[in-house]
């Protein structure tokens, strides 16, 4: 058994305890409507505000005959390099606008990027694609809207999301220049690695993981379907540069060093950081964590990278 008292230090373990305060380890015990009413609440208490000289305005796009919202960031005092879209975590089940609000207001005020955050559907009203077709459909609204390079973030589900767009994307005369995956679940095999060494890490355990994949999907098999789990497709060739940051404390981290294997193995350039000592979800804890906000630091630099490296 892993023994958490010695990979994990004590700052986290604050974090841990404050997130488990709102949002309590059994949550997945609760109601849909229960886990997104604690779940607000804990993203309300974590929110830090905009930085200076950042703006949001909301707006909606049509994604197949729906009304999809997004919100914009913009920095003033300049003209962006670059526009990054951002696809929220929250297992596909919680989530929205708000819920990462302050984290896309502070990528735009680092890097001075446009972001565009993007309030996909949920399950189990909504069950799989359709958080897919609301990335596809904001992708495909933002490479029209813009000239702008465009790269693809997200994190958790999120990530996971970003990634299955721009397997989606790519070969398109507008295609993503790069994407940045944090803590994604892509779908890898659950019988090594993390799965198995991380199964019952705080934060995020393997059976957190079955039950929202399990709402996302409902009786519908997704297996081979990579607009669902980007590591079941079989060709990982042409796809833009990759930065994947994973938590050590994980069960998904596995999943993002085989994405990294496989697309280097494609010919492709990707790499993949393992944060030590940090659990799932420690983007709410970059304020308060060391270790967490080096990590946030190493990623808004791979945003920039992104949206700078053909100019």
């Amino acid at each position: 058994m892993t023994d958490y008292t010695t990979l994990i230090d004590a700052e986290t373990w604050v974090f841990i305890r404050e997130t488990d305060a709102w949002y309590p380890p059994d949550a997945v015990g609760l109601t849909v409507e229960e886990q997104r009413a604690v779940y607000n609440r804990m993203c309300r208490a974590f929110h830090r505000g905009y930085p200076d000289g950042v703006t949001a305005t909301d707006l909606t796009i049509d994604s197949g005959g729906h009304a999809l919202p997004l919100r914009r960031y913009t920095r003033a005092g300049g003209s962006a390099a670059a526009a990054v879209l951002y696809f929220h975590g929250g297992g596909f089940v919680v989530g929205g606008l708000e819920s990462h609000d302050d984290v896309c207001a502070e990528i735009c005020g680092a890097t001075g990027f446009d972001v565009i955050s993007v309030d996909y559907r949920l399950a189990p009203e909504h069950r799989h694609p359709a958080a897919f077709d609301d990335a596809a459909a904001a992708f495909d609204w933002l490479s029209r809207d813009t000239q702008l390079p465009l790269v693809l973030a997200g994190d958790s589900a999120g990530g996971n999301l970003a990634a299955a767009v721009a397997h989606a994307a790519r070969g398109r005369d507008r295609a993503a220049v790069g994407q940045v995956l944090i803590y994604p679940g892509l779908g890898g095999p659950m019988d090594r690695g993390s799965w198995i060494t991380h199964a019952e890490a705080p934060m995020l355990s393997v059976r957190d993981i079955l039950f929202y994949r399990d709402i996302r999907a409902g009786a519908k098999p997704t297996d081979g379907d990579p607009t669902a789990a980007p590591l079941q497709d079989t060709d990982f060739s042409g796809l833009p540069p990759t930065a994947i940051f994973t938590a050590e404390c994980d069960p998904l981290s596995s999943d993002g060093e085989l994405y990294r294997d496989r697309i280097v193995a494609a010919g492709g350039r990707a790499r993949w950081t393992e944060e030590r000592g940090l659990v799932h979800g420690y983007l709410r804890a970059r304020r308060t964590v060391s270790r967490a906000r080096d990590s946030f630091a190493r990623i808004v630099e791979a945003i920039g990278e992104m949206g700078r490296a053909d100019r």
